[in-house]
């Protein structure tokens, strides 16, 4: 009799046991039990040597990082002086951001990826955040659009009226918005993204780029117009360095 029982038991147990996976199995395709989102590695910690792209862009190796928390001005943006006249505001941060980092050892702190798959970081030499300190010698602004880490710096820099902030100057978030408009005017369907086959590969130019105006699109050299940034980017296209 305890055998049977035993038996009986056992296969009480394998069948609600089935039962319970149908159900579940059944939830799942209905969307009651959504399923866990794969989870995607960040690298914690990358460091090495620096090749710069723009006032807040690098490569460490093969990682291309967008320094968070911070927008400095685009290369080909110039800012007006204090009392009179412009200056090239986007290329005095690439060359800032090329002294602190020429030849030596940056540490970056990963916090995410941006919508174009760069890796998010706060970056340092010997310990020094250069993130921040682009922001106190007035080279970029808090991005306060997506983090409020620099917010002190950008009040510091505004208060001492140092480079961007000695007066009143068009953040780049807002000199890009203004290019694009422009641009997309003329674009074909409003596609204002410049598609350009190169000795250098497939390089794409936003509005904002100092070379724009100079890049025709021909598609009969499999050139084309692109409509957003993460579109020329599926395709296999790469940003010109220094956009």
């Amino acid at each position: 009799m305890r055998v049977e029982i035993e038996s009986y038991a056992t296969r009480r147990s394998v069948a609600l046991a089935l039962a319970a996976g149908t159900m579940l199995a059944l939830a799942g395709v209905a969307g009651a039990v959504p399923r866990p989102a794969p989870t995607v590695k960040l690298q914690a910690d990358i460091s090495g040597t620096a090749r710069i792209i723009d006032g807040d862009t690098i490569d460490v190796g093969d990682v291309r990082i967008r320094l968070e928390g911070i927008d400095a001005p685009e290369k080909g943006q110039r800012c007006a002086r204090r009392w009179f006249g412009t200056w090239g505001c986007g290329e005095m941060a690439i060359k800032q951001l090329n002294r602190m980092l020429a030849g030596r050892t940056v540490s970056c702190e990963a916090r995410g990826h941006d919508k174009y798959g760069r890796v998010l970081g706060v970056c340092s030499v010997d310990g020094d955040d250069i993130n921040a300190r682009l922001v106190r010698d007035g080279l970029a602004w808090a991005f306060v659009k997506y983090s409020q880490r620099y917010v002190r710096e950008e009040a510091e820099a505004r208060a001492s009226k140092r480079g961007v902030f000695a007066t009143v100057n068009q953040p780049p978030w807002d000199y890009r918005a203004r290019a694009w408009s422009t641009a997309e005017q003329r674009a074909p369907e409003g596609c204002a993204i410049k598609g350009n086959v190169s000795s250098k590969g497939r390089i794409y130019h936003m509005p904002w780029s100092p070379w724009y105006q100079r890049v025709t699109v021909e598609s009969g050299r499999g050139e084309r117009w692109f409509c957003s940034e993460s579109e020329a980017i599926a395709a296999g296209w790469r940003p010109v360095q220094g956009s």
